[in-house]
């Protein structure tokens, strides 16, 4: 995932020869060519809406509450068909269109003679300014309850669902924002790539793509303008989309699919060339999930994500329910590393059985590891059935808290499950304080894992939803650079690993930089990896430390990442396209 683009300028930007190119920031490394497939704009409300007469009351708010209804039910059909991230999204999103507030206070609207649309737009605006005012993952949920708006308003005045129209050729899906309810359901087969006006690299939207490895560019200053069946040329490695390609774009393109098909070959081992090991995983969120990343060249899985299980769940799932996934999961990797992360609950994930009402900055409440302050059943219940998995099938899971923030939270956690018989246990370093005192808590534990998405967030106090603000919350930030290092060097000290499973392990770029400041994992979508093991093979360690020094030399980020694609081995900037 590439974010260091600057901020879009509001018009196509001329090449030499004429062509117009629009610039956003990538997802991906993919190029590709193909005709324009514009979302259509969201049903809004009639302009001469009429009130609600006081015989109409009921009527229409059951019309609305029934509209509600359906578009919840329709989410949770969708998520039960889905896989990977968007299975996660998809229920999170259900769970937002059954909220009760949402519901009640558009009902309360109505009876005092609103319209029906107009009602839930006054409230959905008022939701949004406050997710907006909160900032964090909250800010990120805005997106996902104007889906939801999008939805229900359709129901009500019974015209089609908003979202990406039928395909029949394969095509570039343009859009001014796409709801991750919408990337989610894509038809695969038909989409070529995703390119937003709005957005960021690190929404649910964009990681859902990468996941699925469609190329995507956001944040593209123009891309509404963009009409049906125009040709563009899509490269989310450079972030930029090129309107009437000429046809060596496409033959440039498909040479680097080869490449990247090459890549894909080689199914040995992470290592440096000088046989430095570096561990290359996936990351999952479901069984299913783990059965399709373990039939891939990944030496297991270093970040399983296990709040798909709670999302949909009206109680928190039983001791033996959990067990049981959690040994179907353990077992499709064959006794191959699998990091657990406990549930990361709170904030953008809501569970109807645990999130705290009216927290003012959610992203900053009572979320990941902090829920065994209000809900503590519920995290010893997990770490119970984490315990029983590795009894019942011999293979010890690695299993870390998310959301440590001290070096007593880091002891009370692995107390916890080392009383359960986990055998290996470790934390997220997410928040800064974590890194800053990082000696302390790997003295508690047997590993620390990086999570380079809430690390750059919380560092540079930057929304991740905010595209306009993409280059603060790049892992190029040397602020950032600086806490990750110091985290490596923690564990250098002390013969203890440090992984990195953040979506910023997907850059061959960064991986290498990360392996020269001593990273000794990194996890990522499993279509990642050969480029990663390319480029980390490609360089001694002694080379990626160079390329790790260039890059923490210099003071911004797009300088950052130059410096340390200006180092890299000659020859691996051009095989991996950069």
């Amino acid at each position: 995932m590439t974010q260091d683009a600057a901020v879009s300028p509001s018009t196509p930007e001329p090449t030499r020869d004429g062509t117009r190119v629009l610039h956003g920031v990538g997802v991906g490394r993919a190029g590709v060519v193909g005709p324009v497939a514009t979302v259509a704009a969201p049903p809004a409300a009639p302009s001469d809406e009429p009130g609600t007469a006081p015989e109409d009351v009921d009527a229409v708010q059951a019309r609305v509450t029934e509209a509600f209804g359906a578009v919840a039910e329709g989410l949770r059909a969708q998520s039960a068909a889905a896989s990977g991230p968007a299975v996660e999204v998809l229920a999170a999103t259900a769970q937002m269109a059954d909220d009760k507030a949402l519901r009640k206070q558009t009902l309360a609207k109505i009876a005092a003679g609103e319209g029906p649309v107009t009602a839930l737009d006054a409230v959905v605006d008022q939701f949004a300014t406050m997710f907006e005012q909160a900032g964090g993952y909250l800010a990120e949920r805005v997106t996902d309850l104007r889906s939801v708006r999008h939805r229900v308003v359709a129901r009500v005045l019974g015209v089609p669902e908003p979202g990406v129209p039928a395909l029949t050729v394969p095509s570039v899906v343009v859009a001014g924002d796409l709801a991750p309810a919408d990337t989610a359901a894509l038809d695969i087969a038909h989409v070529l790539a995703i390119v937003t006006e709005l957005g960021g690299p690190t929404s649910h939207t964009a990681i859902i793509a990468g996941q699925l490895g469609i190329p995507c560019v956001v944040r593209t200053a123009g891309a509404v303008d963009l009409t049906d069946g125009t040709v563009v040329a899509v490269d989310a490695a450079a972030g930029t989309v090129e309107i009437d390609p000429a046809p060596e774009v496409a033959a440039a393109f498909a040479l680097r699919a080869e490449g990247a098909a090459r890549l894909a070959e080689d199914t040995s081992p992470g290592a440096t060339a000088d046989g430095h090991p570096v561990q290359l995983l996936a990351n999952i969120g479901t069984p299913e999930d783990a059965e399709r990343a373990a039939a891939q060249a990944v030496e297991g899985s270093g970040l399983f994500r296990t709040e798909v299980l709670f999302l949909e769940a009206q109680t928190a799932p039983t001791r033996e329910d959990q067990a049981a996934v959690y040994a179907r999961t353990l077992r499709a990797f064959e006794g191959r590393k699998v990091v657990v992360r406990t549930l990361d609950a709170g904030a953008d994930k809501p569970l109807k059985f645990a999130t705290q009402p009216d927290e003012e900055n959610p992203a900053l409440g009572v979320r990941g590891y902090r829920l065994v302050r209000t809900v503590p059943d519920v995290v010893t219940t997990q770490l119970e059935a984490l315990g029983d998995a590795q009894r019942e099938t011999g293979i010890a899971p690695w299993v870390m808290a998310p959301m440590i923030a001290t070096p007593s939270e880091a002891r009370d956690f692995a107390a916890a499950a080392r009383a359960q018989g986990v055998e290996k246990v470790g934390v997220m370093v997410e928040v800064p304080s974590a890194a800053l005192r990082a000696p302390a808590i790997l003295a508690e534990v047997d590993f620390v894992s990086i999570g380079s998405n809430d690390l750059a967030q919380y560092t540079m106090a930057t929304d991740r939803l905010r595209g306009e603000l993409a280059d603060l919350i790049s892992m190029w930030q040397p602020a950032v650079l600086d806490l990750v290092a110091a985290t490596a060097r923690a564990g250098q000290d002390v013969g203890k690993p440090v992984g990195v499973c953040g979506e910023s392990a997907s850059d061959p770029v960064m991986a290498v930089v990360l392996t020269g400041l001593g990273i000794t994992s990194l996890s990522m979508a499993a279509s990642a990896v050969p480029a990663v093991r390319f480029a980390v093979k490609s360089h001694t360690l002694e080379q990626a430390q160079a390329v790790a020094a260039a890059a923490l030399a210099c003071d911004e980020a797009p300088d950052a990442r130059a410096a340390a694609v200006a180092a890299l081995v000659p020859g691996v900037a051009d095989t991996l396209g950069l």
